[in-house]
């Protein structure tokens, strides 16, 4: 038998008592920074640690403080190198730093709904509404909800509640994640009248379809896939000569015609078309935060804007900062990744590959393909250039600090540069550093 007094001795006597481990100087910044109940936890699993022998109780506190997030969200910043600019899946459309910083200064006490010259209350987004119609002059008036969907529920909602909206069938499209246009229209009263084919509408479909019950006639973008062969559709110049109002759901919410997209449905071009409203997501090709736009005839946005359902769906401060900040400032990265040039994207992917290789890492340089993603620009392929590394980085480069997604092709990890911003390839080559083999 062993020293009783060794063995038997309670494990739980040796680690330190919460509140003593809180006190401890060296973790009083962070519960400031953090919170009590983050820091808690971290507590928690460092005091776990002492009762399973893998740590000494004097260890507590730098164990805690080790375990501390970076801030007091689950939610981590990642390099996104999958050539998708766009990626849902990592949140859509980064912000600018103009944009960050407006969610800074509007995360205070703001003038949202005051007139600071009056003393009376204020225009919501009022500065945001501006912005928009700035630019895209063709529109009469402008409306932010929060997101994409909620913009055309609230049109269905407004405007056809126990009436028809007609739609070709080959616009009854699933927007993600098993949400489906049809589904949501009727969730908002509306009847549909299913117009055309699957490939083929023609206006006399839409003719043929107008009766007492037609509220709005409504063209939805198929930006999540693309119908290719013995296919037709009704363009808008012809649709708007209908009798009734035409909403048109440009789905990735760019604003201007941009030449890397030549068949990508703007604002103002569809607008000046003449579609009455449009809709669209502000986290798109817009490159703002998430949100509904909602552009046209000030006499429908207006009664869009003042009906109670609007009170439900509309933005908070901090997307009216960072919209407006989006559309008044820099270029977005979205716009930058767009616009990026071959020769440029080469030149990096060369010089990451150069350092990594002088470190020891297996890496070469290789042209590649990049896509806007987030249902925009469907079978747009954007020429890019990659970093290409053996295949079992994908897998470690997301346990990395920062996590790093790429994507596996042939056999390589590919770190697409085109989604990367510039200003990130230090914070790229640091990660693959941090996960090579050794």
């Amino acid at each position: 038998m062993g020293d009783p007094g060794v063995d038997s001795q309670d494990v739980r006597r040796l680690v330190p008592r919460t509140d003593r481990v809180l006190a401890d100087p060296r973790l009083a910044g962070e519960r400031d920074r953090l919170g009590t109940t983050v820091v808690k936890r971290a507590v928690a699993t460092a005091q776990e640690q002492v009762r399973q022998g893998r740590i000494g109780p004097d260890a507590v506190v730098d164990t805690a403080r080790a375990l501390l997030p970076p801030a007091a969200t689950s939610l981590r910043p990642v390099i996104n190198a999958t050539g998708v600019l766009l990626h849902t899946n990592l949140g859509r459309a980064p912000l600018s730093a103009a944009a960050v910083e407006a969610l800074g200064q509007a995360a205070g006490t703001t003038d949202l709904e005051l007139d600071l010259a009056t003393g009376r209350r204020g225009g919501r987004g009022s500065g945001v509404a501006a912005a928009l119609l700035d630019a895209v002059p063709s529109a009469g008036a402008a409306h932010v909800v929060n997101n994409g969907a909620a913009a055309l529920y609230l049109c269905a909602a407004v405007l056809a509640r126990d009436r028809e909206i007609v739609i070709s069938r080959g616009e009854l499209v699933e927007i993600g994640d098993g949400f489906r246009i049809p589904d949501l229209l009727e969730a908002a009263g509306a009847r549909l009248r299913e117009v055309g084919t699957t490939n083929r509408t023609s206006l006399r479909d839409y003719r043929d379809a107008m009766g007492p019950d037609t509220a709005f006639v409504l063209k939805v973008h198929p930006s999540n896939f693309v119908v290719t062969g013995f296919t037709s559709a009704v363009p808008v110049g012809e649709l708007s000569g209908l009798g009734v109002p035409l909403v048109v759901d440009i789905g990735s919410g760019l604003l201007a015609p941009h030449p890397a997209l030549p068949g990508e449905p703007d604002a103002a071009t569809v607008l000046r078309r003449g579609a009455d409203v449009i809709t669209a997501s502000a986290d798109k090709l817009l490159g703002g935060p998430q949100g509904g736009l909602l552009l046209g005839r000030e006499d429908i946005v207006h009664r869009l804007r003042r009906h109670p359902i609007a009170r439900a769906v509309r933005v908070d401060k901090l997307t009216l900062a960072a919209l407006e900040a989006t559309l008044l400032g820099p270029p977005s990265p979205t716009r930058s990744a767009l616009d990026a040039g071959e020769d440029e994207l080469r030149t990096r992917a060369e010089k990451i590959t150069a350092d990594l290789a002088s470190q020891g890492v297996d890496a070469v340089a290789r042209p590649a393909a990049a896509a806007v993603g987030g249902g925009g620009a469907p079978g747009v392929t954007l020429p890019s250039h990659a970093v290409a590394l053996p295949p079992h980085y994908a897998d470690a480069l997301r346990g990395a600090e920062p996590p790093v997604v790429g994507h596996l092709d042939q056999q390589q990890c590919l770190l697409n540069l085109r989604s990367v911003p510039p200003d990130q390839d230090e914070r790229l080559i640091a990660a693959v550093l941090s996960v090579r083999p050794r």
